[in-house]
């Protein structure tokens, strides 16, 4: 669903339920993300483009190349994550659902991400844990 990025970016993600399980991202080229401490980040939230996106319904978001099932979901209910940059480091961390920590999900986001040549730490978080399986 989400096309790679042709530079390394820092953003947000799910994985959500459709016929294959959908990788969607809403990501910002690293030049053009925000300071925050020592890290740049991504300036949206998760709940913030969930619901941006939900009031597009089916139809638009299919139209923009979203899965349609974002309609009926909530933004918690999908495994999700998000990716920073340690500017002291020079390193990428990716912030995951413990779900999505497989070396299959993990390749598929760094590569969205334009991630597959950077330094890249993978960690859990308590903001991306998802409850117990609803699809």
């Amino acid at each position: 669903m989400t096309q790679p990025q042709p530079r390394p970016c820092v953003g947000i993600f799910w994985m959500v339920p459709d016929a294959r399980g959908a990788l969607v991202t809403d990501c910002t080229p690293l030049t053009n993300a925000e300071p925050y401490g020592d890290f740049l980040t991504h300036p949206r939230g998760h709940y913030e483009v969930w619901e941006e996106w939900q009031r597009l319904g089916p139809t638009g978001l299919v139209q923009r190349g979203l899965p349609e099932a974002i309609a009926w979901y909530e933004y918690e209910d999908c495994p999700r994550g998000r990716v920073v940059h340690h500017r002291q480091d020079q390193r990428f961390i990716l912030y995951a659902d413990r779900r999505l920590q497989t070396p299959a999900h993990i390749a598929a986001i760094k590569t969205c991400f334009a991630l597959t040549d950077q330094p890249t730490t993978v960690q859990s978080d308590a903001h991306y844990s998802t409850g117990p399986r609803r699809f």
